[in-house]
Formats: C-alpha cells, sequence, structure tokens
C-alpha cells in the first residue's frame, strides 16, 4: 500500500517514525462524461476569466473569497509560517474511552506503518499499552493544509488512525425527531423485538454490494454487444395503515426467509364478548294487565291432574276392598288352613293398597295447598 503522508506519532517525549496508509478503499463504478452525439470525452479546462484562456498547474495558486466577492491571494509561505505544532506529527493529547467517542464524528479512515526499524519497539510499546488500557488515543495532526482530529486504535496487530470531526462540526438532531405526543405500545414492541430476534445476527462479510454486480454486468453485455440483463422488479412498498399488522407480516416474512427455523406464534384463541348483566334473556315476555302468567296457569294445571290420580287411586282402592271381602266367605269353607293363607294375602294387599292410597292423597293435597298459596301472590305480583 503506498503511503499518503510521512511524519511521527509524538506520545510524550516518544516519537515514533510512521507512514499514513489508507486503511479503506472504494470499489464503486466510476463514469466519464461523453457528448452524446458522437461518443467525445467531455473534459474540464481551467481557464482564467479574466484572459479567457487555459493556463496550466504551475500558474494556479490559492487565495480565500471575501463576503465582497473579492479573492485574497495566500501563498505557500504564508501557510508555512502558521504556528502549527503538527505540521508533521500526530500529536497524542489524551486517552479516552472509546465510548466517549461519538460515531457521527468518525470520518477517514487510516493505518500508521512503523517507518523503519528504529520505530518497531515503541510503535509495539504504544499498541500493547492502548490494548491493556482498554482505551483509544486521542491526538492532533496536519492533513491536506489544514489541521484535523484524530482516532488511533488496535485493529489487529496494527494502529488504526479514524479522522473526527471538530465536537463544533457536529450537528445538533433539532426538528428531526418525530413530534412528542407518539405513544408505542407494548403489543408493538414485543413485535418489534420478535422481529429483531427472527433476523438475528449477520457476519458483515456476507454482505455485498448488488447494485456494483448489477452494474458490472450490464457493462460486460454492453461491451460484448449483447442485450443487457434485465433487473428484477421489486415489489412497491405498501402504505403502512396497521403498525401492528405491518410488524406480525414482517416477523413472519422474517420466519420463513430463514427456513423456519423458529416455531411459529400459536394461534390467538377467540375471545367473545360475555352478557351484560341486567339483559334480558330470549324468553316469552310476562303479561301485563293483571293475567295471570304462564308458569302460574301450568301449575294449576298440574295440580288438578294430580287431584284426578289421587281420586282414581281412591276409587280404585275401595273397589278391591270390596272384591276381597265377597270372596273371604267362599274361602272359609275350603278350609281353615288356607282361609287363613288367603285371609293374609288379602289383608297384606289390602294394607298396601290403603298405605299407597293414604300416601298419593297426602301428597295431592299437600301440591293442591301449595298452588293454592302461591296462586294468588303471583297475580297480585302480576
Amino acid at each position: 500500500m503506498r503511503s499518503i503522508w510521512n511524519g511521527a506519532i509524538s506520545f510524550g517525549l516518544v516519537s515514533i517514525p510512521i507512514k499514513l496508509v489508507n486503511a479503506t478503499e472504494s470499489h464503486a463504478v466510476s463514469f466519464r462524461q461523453i457528448h452524446t452525439e458522437d461518443g467525445g470525452r467531455i473534459r474540464y479546462r481551467k481557464v482564467c476569466e479574466l484572459e479567457d484562456r487555459e493556463v496550466t498547474q504551475a500558474e494556479i495558486g490559492k487565495a480565500y473569497e471575501d463576503a465582497d466577492g473579492s479573492m485574497v491571494p495566500i501563498t505557500d509561505e504564508d501557510l508555512s509560517h502558521l504556528p502549527i505544532p503538527t505540521a508533521r506529527t500526530i500529536e497524542i493529547v489524551a486517552f479516552v474511552p472509546e465510548e466517549r467517542i461519538d460515531p457521527l464524528q468518525m470520518g477517514a479512515a487510516y493505518y500508521l506503518a512503523a517507518s523503519g526499524a528504529p520505530a518497531a519497539k515503541p510503535y509495539t510499546l504504544l499498541r500493547e499499552a492502548l490494548k491493556r488500557s482498554n482505551r483509544v488515543a486521542i491526538a492532533k495532526f496536519a492533513l491536506r493544509g489544514r489541521e484535523r482530529l484524530g482516532m488511533l486504535r488496535v485493529v489487529g496487530d496494527a494502529i488504526a488512525m479514524h479522522g473526527l470531526l471538530w465536537p463544533d462540526e457536529v450537528r445538533a438532531p433539532e426538528g428531526v425527531a418525530p413530534d412528542a405526543g407518539v405513544t408505542v405500545r407494548d403489543q408493538e414492541l414485543d413485535l418489534a423485538d420478535a422481529l429483531m430476534d427472527t433476523l438475528g445476527e449477520i457476519d458483515l462479510a456476507d454482505l455485498h454490494d448488488e447494485y456494483r454486480e448489477a452494474l458490472e454486468e450490464v457493462i460486460a453485455a454492453k461491451s460484448a454487444g449483447e442485450t443487457p440483463p434485465e433487473a428484477r422488479e421489486e415489489a412497491a412498498p405498501g402504505k403502512v395503515l396497521d403498525l401492528m399488522a405491518a410488524l406480525e407480516s414482517s416477523v413472519r416474512a422474517a420466519r420463513e426467509s430463514r427456513g423456519g427455523e423458529e416455531d411459529a406464534p400459536a394461534e390467538e384463541a377467540e375471545v367473545r364478548s360475555l352478557r351484560e348483566r341486567g339483559t334480558p334473556s330470549r324468553q316469552t315476555p310476562k303479561e301485563t294487565g293483571g293475567k295471570k302468567s304462564t308458569s302460574a296457569a301450568t301449575k294449576k294445571t298440574a295440580a288438578k291432574k294430580t287431584a284426578g290420580r289421587t281420586a282414581a287411586g281412591k276409587t280404585a282402592g275401595k273397589k278391591a276392598g270390596e272384591k276381597a271381602a265377597a270372596k273371604e266367605p267362599a274361602k272359609k269353607t275350603a278350609g281353615r288352613g288356607t282361609a287363613t293363607k288367603s285371609t293374609a294375602k288379602s289383608a297384606t294387599a289390602k294394607g298396601a293398597a290403603t298405605t299407597n292410597t293414604a300416601t298419593r292423597s297426602a301428597a295431592a293435597k299437600s301440591t293442591a295447598k301449595s298452588t293454592a298459596k302461591k296462586a294468588p301472590s303471583r297475580k297480585r305480583s302480576a
């Protein structure tokens, strides 16, 4: 790698000769301007406005344009007398935790290479000191005619320097954030967390510039006289109407793209609203105007049926008793033993019939009384 600047690192009383090397490179495809009619190159020439002629690089100097438009010439001799102690030195001024540096301040990155064998020992000393302290060095240096701020840190076995903007060169984010009053629900945050977890981590080495690759394919096809490949059409992003729906769709799409590694979310249970208290159920409304209710009429009918069954039971019991009495004299003439057995059976049957009849009669009377008591009260309540 070709060095772009030579100097030394000033570490207290220790001086470390170094070379400044670009740590990054651009792979962007560059274009030239041409005349579309004949393909001729379009070039920019440096022309003096007063003489209206092209001038060479040796004839070009520096000047500061004043507010009124007048030019103030500045020569290299004027610049050489400026009190800049960092003209050829990277002067370390402090050591701070890396978290203190705002990423907004970071600019171009450089590698600091040891210049010659004498620089190996102090270079290694500074690198190991930065490692053990877990801090970065803040330094001042001059490059391309101006003093700059830099941050030195360890990258592998080398020392790298990031150019930093001066604190007053970083703008405050005024008017950038949305207006106050926006509320984010916990459910939305949970879905955002789920989306972040689903996307997970990625190896930055796997990322590449798809636009540049597609552009190179177009250039190669044009150079070979072939038809350039057509770019795939991206689906136009729809207007987000429901943030929750958009988050849920994003989580679902992310899980599908990851091959379904995560389990699908459980289906949500269906929630139905309960009938509020005091709401009448779907039943036949009670009649008004002094008429008996349907339930009262039903109970009265049941009481009548019970009374009828009781009367029928009494009649059947009486007839059974009369038949048993008529057969009893005939059975006595057949013999005392037979009469005794017949009399016992008849008495047992008569007792059972009488007990059953009495029980049914008592139940019928109780039901009739209860119905008679309840019917007037329901009538009054109606």
